[in-house]
């Protein structure tokens, strides 16, 4: 592996960390809108990640640079768990029992899923960082 693919494996690493790091503060940041434009309640957003693979040897050889390595973010699904409910009658959006449908996002887990998604963040940084000092070790070589 070269260097250049090993810097593209990390930096996709980083592009579909940001975007999970994206939608975990988009979670956190409707964890109380009881009302979106559509009248339901928000719903929790999930990112699914899927490695890029390397389909035969032919695609390779005719890729000409193209980059076949690294993850990307297939899709964001919105989590199909039943909304929270609240007993508040005070509320402008509780139904006729006095219940209003919370969105289905819990704070505790978004937070371990952005601590996850740092965590992950830090490592492809720290591969890029390793994989400069290999290249000016290679270049110190050939003097």
């Amino acid at each position: 592996m070269d260097f250049l693919t090993a810097l593209h494996i990390s930096t996709t690493g980083l592009t579909s960390q940001r975007m999970r790091m994206n939608v975990v503060s988009a979670n956190l940041a409707n964890v109380n809108t009881t009302q979106g434009k559509n009248g339901m309640p928000y719903r929790r957003k999930m990112v699914l990640m899927e490695a890029k693979p390397v389909e035969d040897f032919d695609s390779t050889l005719n890729s000409q640079g193209e980059a076949l390595y690294g993850v990307k973010v297939s899709e964001i699904l919105e989590d199909a768990t039943p909304f929270r409910r609240v007993f508040n009658p005070g509320h402008p959006h509780a139904d006729d029992m006095g219940y209003v449908s919370f969105p289905n996002v819990d704070v505790v887990t978004e937070m371990a899923n952005m601590m996850v998604a740092k965590r992950s963040y830090e490592a492809n940084v720290s591969a890029i960082a390793t994989i400069k000092r290999m290249a000016l070790k290679a270049l110190e070589l050939g003097r």
